[in-house]
């Protein structure tokens, strides 16, 4: 009986080629993406690129007036710091396919809520400490972000709608309550009250470098953006946000929980706009019931600039920032060439325009590479 002893034909088909012989031909079903597409397939680079063209323009126009200076990039940045809160919050909320027109009104919510707590009794408020207020209005925003949230995934109707209908709600309840307490629409006076001094460090502090002051909510900012994009890119909620917005009934057939992470993107431009209100409070010594008007389209347009889609899906906290950084930018720019202020938003609605654009055509192009 013969015995065979070597391997079988399909085990001897694997063994290594021997030296000298042409190596095994690429997998065809893998496509090989070069370093210049993935860079042309990030979100953030019409915007980053954009923000450099801004500054060149203006460091070239505005150059006698001082543009290239410490304390411009100083006005600059502080510009920018709570425009930029709002906008990374509200870049998750549109990736995941959603929207937030309230958060200007939550922003003037929130802030005359603190105002009227730490108010003294004698004069229309409650007498509360600082933190006491704070911690009210954290938890008051937290709860109209669920409620902005919740309305949505129940109604199934739009969050625009939805949301531009608390942006009406929650403003004329600032001003009726507001002038129902203190008979007034602006309460000031924050330093007066106890625990002051903590909320200053924390909120107010102004970092001088080369002779400009710098303002503590640019570390809010960077901080604010850098956990943005740490949660989008490394972990399974980033996962499941891209996935609810790009396209929700698939992810909820994979087991994404589409209803409670929407839900909890609408809290967290509620906190963004809590925390841009008690840093506006504390750093401007009171706070307006039309505080933050306008505020929510502005966040909308700079997070678009930054290449976010409008469908969702798709963006990121980075570009976002620099969405807003743009705006500062131009707004700075402005104030220094001594153009006349009214050609503002002629300017934003053209950047919108040329941004959408621009994004649009990158996006071609990485998808054909």
């Amino acid at each position: 009986m013969t015995s065979n002893s070597g391997p079988p034909p399909d085990v001897a088909a694997s063994d290594p080629a021997p030296p000298g012989s042409a190596p095994p031909a690429a997998d065809e079903r893998v496509r090989k993406t070069s370093g210049l597409s993935r860079l042309l397939a990030r979100p953030e680079l019409g915007a980053i690129v954009g923000a450099g063209l801004v500054w060149l323009f203006f460091a070239i126009v505005a150059y006698d007036n001082n543009f290239v200076s410490w304390a411009t990039t100083a006005s600059i940045l502080n510009r920018a710091a709570p425009l930029g809160i709002l906008a990374v919050a509200v870049a998750l909320l549109m990736i995941g396919g959603e929207f937030d027109l309230s958060i200007g009104s939550i922003l003037g919510f929130a802030g005359m809520t603190i105002m009227v707590l730490i108010t003294p009794s004698a004069d229309g408020g409650f007498g509360w400490g600082v933190w006491p207020a704070i911690l009210a209005a954290l938890a008051i925003s937290l709860l109209i972000g669920f409620f902005n949230g919740s309305l949505v995934i129940a109604t199934k109707l739009p969050s625009f709608i939805i949301t531009l209908a608390t942006l009406f709600i929650f403003r004329g309840l600032t001003i009726a309550l507001t002038r129902q307490f203190t008979n007034r629409t602006q309460l000031g006076n924050y330093d007066e009250a106890s625990g002051a001094g903590l909320a200053d460090a924390l909120f107010a502090t102004e970092i001088t470098v080369f002779g400009a002051s710098f303002r503590v909510a640019i570390l809010w900012w960077i901080g604010v953006a850098a956990l943005a994009t740490f949660v989008l890119l490394k972990t399974r909620v980033g996962n499941w946000i891209f996935g609810a917005g790009g396209d929700a009934n698939s992810a909820r057939n994979v087991g994404v929980p589409v209803s409670r992470v929407k839900i909890g993107l609408f809290m967290t431009t509620a906190f963004a706009a809590f925390l841009v209100a008690t840093i506006q409070a504390v750093q401007f010594n009171g706070a307006d019931t039309l505080r933050g008007f306008g505020l929510e389209f502005q966040a909308i347009i700079a997070v678009v600039v930054g290449g976010t889609l409008l469908t969702g899906g798709y963006g990121s906290a980075i570009g976002a920032s620099f969405g807003a950084l743009i705006f500062a930018m131009v707004q700075q720019g402005i104030i220094i060439t001594g153009v006349d202020g009214d050609w503002f938003q002629l300017f934003v609605g053209g950047v919108l325009v040329i941004a959408v654009i621009f994004n649009n055509y990158v996006r071609q192009q990485a998808a054909k590479r």
